[in-house]
């Protein structure tokens, strides 16, 4: 029996194969990649619709430990909260890339929370297929960056063929990146690399500021 703050067994093969592979192999098994679709929303519990829906609010409820200010639910990164076979409660979630860091803390944090709300077994899977994307990120999720002081993405760019390469220097321009501090349109890229992967260093050509911005993926 699973008991609060007890390690959780994710499976290993589909987080460290990579994202990736675990995409090819979806490919050659129906025969084209999965769409990058918004995931929809977590299902209704059912019969025990009661308990589920006390289980995914405990479990969206979890903040992200790169970017506090957001929830699980509002990053975009809880997939689905569903009774497994041997009634556990199984939470999935989707990491904002292969090998972010983060994740670990995620599940550890989201089986502590479902325990919490009255739930003695709690699992939780990782899922990689769709990938996750920041179009997923919430209206609710985009205005606490925004006040934050962290830009929030643009559209993720959705290819569907060959994704080309574009070489350009270190320090770019963007109008379409807004400084958050004084709204100004023009800012450059410094540092393609923050905090973390996923954040960009940029600096306002106005205010002259220095601020953060979560790249579109």
């Amino acid at each position: 029996m699973t008991r609060p703050g007890a390690a959780v067994t994710v499976p290993a093969a589909l987080f460290d194969a990579g994202l990736d592979a675990v995409l090819a192999e979806a490919a050659r098994d129906t025969g084209g990649p999965a769409p990058r679709a918004v995931p929809a929303e977590v299902p209704d519990a059912g019969a025990d619709g009661d308990g589920l829906d006390r289980a995914r609010a405990a479990a969206a409820a979890v903040h992200d430990p790169e970017l506090p200010m957001l929830t699980l639910a509002d990053l975009g990164v809880l997939r689905s909260v569903a009774y497994a076979g041997d009634g556990a409660v199984e939470v999935a979630l989707t990491p904002t890339y292969s090998g972010c860091p983060a994740l670990a803390e995620m599940r550890a944090e989201t089986v502590r929370a479902v325990h919490e709300a009255g739930f003695p077994e709690v699992r939780v899977v990782t899922v990689l297929d769709p990938p996750w994307s920041t179009d997923w990120i919430s209206e609710a999720g985009r205005r606490a960056l925004a006040e934050h002081h962290i830009a929030p993405p643009g559209p993720a760019p959705h290819p569907s063929g060959p994704v080309p390469l574009t070489l350009s220097p270190t320090r770019t321009a963007a109008p379409g990146v807004a400084c958050p501090l004084c709204g100004a349109g023009r800012t450059e890229e410094i540092s393609r690399f923050s905090a973390t992967s996923c954040r960009a260093l940029r600096r306002c050509l106005a205010c002259r500021e220095p601020f953060e911005h979560v790249k579109e993926i």
